[in-house]
């Protein structure tokens, strides 16, 4: 695995994005922010989750306003989403952690300028988010919607900023395909050193969107690309951070945890593996701790597996072990093992490791 690029560490709120600060999650509200209940109450909800870091959106000066009562009432630092109207960003600033701008349609430079002024006054890091879809049109027409057009107007923005001196920059450039998205960041990263933002926009349902996003943000995340996360998925907030969190997990860039190794269905399974499996994954789901698991369901691979796991359960008929670092820790029948296994995971000593 590819060592992460160096990038400048940048703060949203007292969450670090870049240099050595872990990868961080993020999703985002799909309220209307003026409904400020409705609001507080999603933003908890992805705080629960496991978020370190919300973006909501701003439409209008009252969804803008909103935002006071929102950051004093929640504890997640905020991202304002501001599409058109530079005006709503210079409200917006007064209370949240960071703007998100897309330079292709917020028009003039001089309203990018009051932007970045407003920001600069407040210490507030702006994110250029590029979209695929919304190219400036000097961008679009000489590039097509392509990861050229993409780089190109993502370099020139982040010039434009620093030519106002301003540098508390991270940077995103999404596309609704894999490859696009891909092809950009990695054309992008040799030429700057900003954090970048990773995600494949309007990715789809929990199927798709899960797929995609493994693949891109995945891909990348091996590459050493990328300081934060967002997994975008036309459904449940929370299904957004758990996938999020397992794609850092599974490219390596994170140890905190635990992976879970089970066999696939097959004619040899003596036990009902699938419910076995999702009740422990239910059962551990908030556990930190970095262990690698083995939920294994007939003895042809079971015991092998189980020398190379922290913790497993080898299935056999009727009945089962529990094994902790290889060594059985108890025999039991088959309606006890979940729990005895759980029970284990949950008091795994770090000593086991030495």
């Amino acid at each position: 695995m590819k060592p992460r690029f160096e990038t400048k560490k940048i703060y949203v709120g007292d969450v670090a994005i870049g240099g050595d600060a872990p990868i961080s999650v993020q999703s985002m509200t799909f309220s209307k922010t003026k409904d400020i209940e409705e609001t507080i109450q999603q933003i908890n909800r992805l705080h629960f989750a496991g978020a370190d870091i919300v973006r909501v959106a701003v439409l209008d000066e009252e969804d803008g306003e909103a935002l006071k009562e929102i950051k004093e009432r929640t504890s997640l630092p905020i991202i304002a989403d501001i599409h058109f109207n530079y005006k709503l960003a210079l409200i917006a600033s007064k209370y949240v952690d960071g703007i998100r701008i897309n330079p292709g349609n917020i028009g003039e430079k001089w309203k990018v300028r009051e932007v970045v002024k407003a920001c600069q006054e407040r210490n507030l890091p702006i994110r250029i988010g590029v979209n695929g879809g919304s190219l400036e049109k000097e961008f679009e027409n000489r590039y097509g919607a392509s990861a050229d057009g993409m780089v190109a107007s993502a370099d020139y923005n982040i010039k434009y900023l620093e030519d106002l001196g301003f540098t508390n920059i991270k940077v995103s450039l999404k596309a609704s395909d894999v490859w696009r998205t891909v092809e950009a960041y990695r054309k992008l990263r040799s030429m700057n050193s900003y954090p970048f933002h990773l995600g494949v926009t309007e990715a789809g349902t929990k199927f798709h969107a899960t797929i995609k996003s493994a693949i891109g943000i995945g891909s990348l995340l091996v590459d050493g690309i990328g300081d934060t996360i967002r997994v975008s998925i036309t459904g449940e907030l929370e299904e957004e951070i758990r996938v999020g969190r397992a794609i850092i997990k599974d490219s390596g860039r994170s140890k905190e945890g635990i992976n879970i190794i089970s066999c696939p269905t097959c004619g040899r399974l003596e036990a009902d593996l699938v419910k076995a499996v999702d009740e422990v994954e239910k059962r551990i789901a908030n556990i930190k701790k970095p262990l690698n698991i083995s939920v294994m369901g007939c003895v042809v691979n079971a015991i092998g597996e189980a020398k190379h796991a922290d913790v497993a359960i080898a299935f056999g008929k009727g009945k089962g072990l529990i094994m902790v670092r290889g060594k059985v820790v108890a025999n039991l029948p088959e309606d006890k093992l979940v729990d005895r296994f759980v029970e284990e995971i949950e008091n795994f000593d770090e000593l086991y490791r030495e």
